[in-house]
């Protein structure tokens, strides 16, 4: 993934038609949205990907390029001559690591990452020794932020009792009255390295900022979101008496919250300050034009001065938090954030819509590892029952959800042998782990010949002696998944198939056992699988979505594959007894969750997070978080460690008893108001309602400040707080 991210970096930064290769043997793109990016690579920035094996690289002779020789697919030597080679290295633990385990007495695996349990992701052999990140094996930045809050949680459980105990009470600084003050605005420019400064004059924006009305101090910074660059913003605001804020540098979806934070330490009301995006919405667009850059700089500056000057201090709203959870979802992750809740004090609800709890893990047996899966979910069932802090409804469904972070009312239907009866939950956060199911499909003649199953079935084959009297099995991977109406890697049925086969070719040597595959992709250190499988005798045959494997019956009615080998370049006709499908993992029944909890799902239809780095368990809704395979198919360990995750988050919220919601909301003007229900009708968050005088009015705790009232409103009676008609008009007219 990342060989791919920075060759389509590279093409974006060069400025003569750059051309980018990736010499790869398996692609192995499964994580959210990644075969998308690989798609969108391929496609759109025109890298080119080569399946093969390199031989050498060597120097060119006379020149300084460097020749890469490597063998083909077709297995033909190849040469190459380029200007730079990258080397996509493999990741390691660090010595000072690996002594530093040996002091804390903490166990190393084979390949001296930090030994834990798939069923304790974020324990260490050593009690209250908690692991996260690229320790544990190598990760990508999404998975070591989740399994970072999972470690917290784990930690959390043992901390619980002593919870409040140490706190130290932040002294909040008086907020300063700069009312009928005139405006005394200060702008700060940020190089963000050389994400801005690579392409925009900073020195020029600077220089440009200092000359507009109201502003008194303007500086640039390498970083100014760096701790250093906010102390000094810190004290500039003091001593220049500044009382409004201008920062020009990246995206305020993922800083802003760090300036406000500062302008509130220097007794500033926080929303007396804007941000001017010259990043995403320059200089990562128009890289190839500075000077043009430069000056839609100047513009982005100019007109967030000229908003801030117009602002007004803003009051948020206190509202009372609900110290009870809501998880929605019996399985192994929805289990796993009930105990994590409860085992540190808080209430939950555990809602299940089948008869039984369990989910997806029911279907398992071993984990990639070898570990006992039967007998974890049994004692997890049965810890979840006894915790007395943990209410489970069984054969129930959501109808309704309304309220807001920290005041949620959620209707549930439960089913009964004396019919169906409601019952009403409050609840201050809820968590989404819902699960997935494995597609249904009549492809490759699943439906129409016993003979051929589905992956999770094949658990339950062996355990009937189906497989007893098998000459041979076929894998057929990537069934549904990786094509245009499913265009994600399921990514967990390469682990799965080749720990089957392994199985298989243990329990029966003379079986032959065949994967027919697209890409092979037992990431990290489940490698070691795909190493035993070959090593065992597996036979792993490549086929290509245009080519794929064709399965039919002989004239006895038995089994037959023919699928064409991408060495031999010829057709291979194999007779199995059985044939077993890794068909794709999908959602099940989350629009109606979606719309109930007005959480968005991505193309894909999978809850989306608020931020795939940053926020990766929580949902654009506040007080809402998912795990498990509802956020995207993962193995076992994996969703433990997002279940943990989303109890941690949750606990942030849960473990106080009030919280501010956000000051820019929006408001109505009753003289203008004529009463036509439109914002009441097309809000989706139910803020707005009718007053007692039969005029609109909003709760300011359930607005989220989308504006769609705003645009809505035919009187013009709504106006959004620090998005005002003469701010927004005072922007264009500047522009």
């Amino acid at each position: 993934m990342y060989a791919i991210k920075q060759a389509v970096i590279a093409k974006e930064h060069a400025k003569n038609g750059l051309e980018t290769a990736i010499f790869y043997m398996d692609m192995r793109t499964f994580g959210k949205d990644f075969e998308r990016y690989y798609d969108r690579a391929r496609g759109v920035h025109g890298v080119r990907f080569l399946r093969s094996r390199v031989h050498s690289i060597d120097p060119e002779p006379h020149t300084d390029n460097l020749v890469i020789s490597y063998v083909d697919e077709a297995g033909q030597v190849k040469e190459e001559v380029f200007d730079l080679v990258v080397l996509s290295a493999g990741m390691e633990t660090p010595a000072e690591l690996v002594e530093m385990s040996e002091q804390l007495g903490v166990d190393l695996d084979p390949d001296r990452f930090c030994s834990s349990s798939s069923f304790q992701p974020a324990a260490t052999s050593k009690a209250g020794i908690f692991v996260c990140g690229s320790f544990r094996g190598p990760k990508d930045i999404p998975q070591s932020v989740m399994e970072a809050s999972g470690a917290a949680a784990a930690a959390g459980r043992i901390l619980a009792p002593a919870r409040d105990t140490l706190t130290v009470s932040i002294e909040s600084v008086e907020e300063t009255n700069i009312r009928g003050e005139p405006p005394r605005v200060g702008v700060f420019v940020c190089h963000c390295g050389i994400n801005i400064a690579g392409v925009v004059d900073v020195a020029a924006l600077r220089d440009y900022a200092s000359t507009l009305p109201y502003v008194v101090h303007v500086e640039n910074n390498l970083y100014t979101c760096s701790q250093d660059a906010q102390e000094q913003m810190l004290q500039v605001i003091r001593e220049r008496k500044l009382n409004r804020v201008v920062v020009a540098a990246c995206s305020p979806r993922t800083h802003e919250p760090l300036f406000q934070e500062t302008l509130v330490n220097s007794g500033l009301n926080k929303y007396l300050f804007e941000m001017a995006n010259i990043r995403n919405h320059d200089s990562w667009v128009h890289g190839g034009n500075p000077d043009a850059a430069t000056r839609k700089a100047k513009d982005l500056v100019r007109m967030a001065v000229t908003k801030v000057v117009l602002l007004e201090p803003l009051q948020e709203t206190t509202v009372e938090i609900t110290q009870s959870a809501l998880v929605v979802g019996g399985g192994v992750a929805g289990m796993f954030a009930s105990l994590h809740l409860a085992d540190q004090g808080y209430p939950v609800t555990l809602v299940e819509a089948k008869s039984e709890l369990g989910g997806h893990a029911r279907q398992l047996r071993e984990t990639w590892r070898g570990e006992d899966v039967t007998v974890f979910l049994r004692d997890l069932i049965a810890r979840v029952n006894d915790n007395s802090l943990i209410r489970v409804y069984l054969d129930s469904e959501l109808k309704e959800v309304k309220g807001f972070v920290g005041n949620f009312q959620t209707n549930i239907r439960i089913a009964g042998t004396n019919g169906a009866k409601f019952t009403t939950l409050r609840h201050g956060v809820a968590i989404l782990a819902t699960g997935a199911q494995a597609l249904e499909t009549d492809e490759y003649l699943c439906g129409q010949h016993s003979g051929v199953i589905r992956w999770h079935e094949l658990e339950n084959a062996f355990e009937a002696g189906k497989l007893q009297n098998a000459g041979s099995l076929v894998f057929i991977q990537c069934v549904g998944s990786r094509e245009p109406q499913r265009p994600y890697c399921s990514k967990i049925c390469c682990t799965f198939s080749i720990q089957q086969a392994m199985k298989v070719k243990e329990t029966y040597p003379d079986v032959d056992v065949y994967i027919l595959y697209r890409d092979i992709r037992t990431y990290g250190q489940r490698e070691e699988l795909y190493r035993r499988a070959r090593a065992a005798g597996v036979i792993f045959i490549r086929y290509s979505l245009d080519e794929k494997p064709l399965v039919e019956t002989d004239s006895e009615g038995k089994l037959q594959v023919v699928v064409k080998d991408h060495i031999l370049q010829r057709p291979l006709v194999i007779s199995p007894d059985f044939i077993t499908l890794a068909t794709a993992i999908e959602t099940h029944g989350a629009e109606s969750l979606s719309q109930l909890f007005k959480v968005p799902l991505n193309q894909d239809k999978f809850f989306l997070e608020a931020h795939a780095k940053l926020r990766p368990v929580e949902c654009a809704t506040d007080g809402v978080y998912l795990c498990g395979l509802a956020h995207y198919p993962k193995p076992l360990e994996e969703s433990i460690s997002q279940a943990q995750a989303a109890a941690s988050r949750a606990i942030t919220l849960l473990a106080r008893k009030t919280l501010q919601v956000s000051g820019q909301v929006a408001g109505v003007n009753p003289a203008k108001c004529s009463a036509c229900s439109v914002c009441v009708e097309i809000c989706p968050f139910g803020a707005p309602s009718f007053s007692d005088r039969g005029l609109s009015q909003i709760n300011q705790a359930l607005c989220k400040g989308c504006g769609l009232c705003v645009a809505s409103c035919r009187s013009g009676a709504i106006e959004l707080k620090g998005f005002e008609d003469r701010q927004i008009f005072a922007m264009i007219e500047e522009l």
